[in-house]
């Protein structure tokens, strides 16, 4: 006679409630990280060898820390006192991508581009400007009053703010700009003609 089959025993993430082996392609991977390199280490061997890695390099950045500020030679108490300070100081995360990769720090540039919408009308879009500490509220109203026309700021394709101009005031903002907030340089603004960046200057 043949064997009753044996029901299979499957285990859910206890984050984000999907089968363990799932847990890679749901919404969340980095969260249920710990509790998969705890309850399913077999899965995911790959987790363990990253957080054995995770722990050398925060082990050898601690002995930097220690190394560097330990040359002050300021005195015993003194040099100690930094030492701790350095080892429980809040630590800066560097922001990573997906597959590891860092992620660059925004070049401060100001980028103008205009859209056609309907084969006549259209819009200069103005992004990068809170980058210089200038706040887009109060940018959209001097660029509406100085242009006559309507300005204002929206969420652009990458969740990014960015100031929508009615018009095309592609070449007359670049002077406007220079002038008004006069830490934003004629270097750092280019033009997206034809899908190229061109710079203004």
């Amino acid at each position: 006679m043949a064997e009753k089959p044996q029901p299979v025993r499957v285990l859910y993430c206890g984050v984000c409630g999907l089968p363990a082996e799932y847990c890679e392609f749901g919404p969340d991977f980095e969260r249920c990280k710990p509790w998969l390199r705890q309850h399913a280490p077999d899965l995911y061997p790959d987790l363990l060898k990253e957080a054995t890695e995770k722990e050398a390099d925060k082990a050898a950045d601690q002995l930097q820390a220690v190394g560097i500020s330990g040359e002050g030679g300021g005195g015993g108490e003194a040099s100690s006192g930094t030492l701790i300070g350095a080892a429980l100081g809040p630590k800066q995360e560097v922001k990573r991508l997906p597959g590891g990769k860092i992620k660059k720090k925004e070049k401060q540039e100001v980028v103008i581009e205009k859209i056609i919408r309907n084969k006549r009308k259209c819009v200069t879009v103005v992004k990068g400007l809170e980058l210089f500490g200038i706040k887009l509220s109060d940018a959209s109203k001097k660029l509406g009053k100085k242009f006559a026309t309507g300005a204002s700021v929206v969420k652009g394709p990458t969740d990014k703010e960015q100031i929508d101009v009615q018009g095309d005031i592609a070449y007359d903002i670049v002077e406007f700009l220079t002038e008004t907030w006069p830490n934003v340089p004629e270097t750092a603004i280019f033009f997206i003609e034809d899908g190229k960046k061109v710079a203004a200057a």
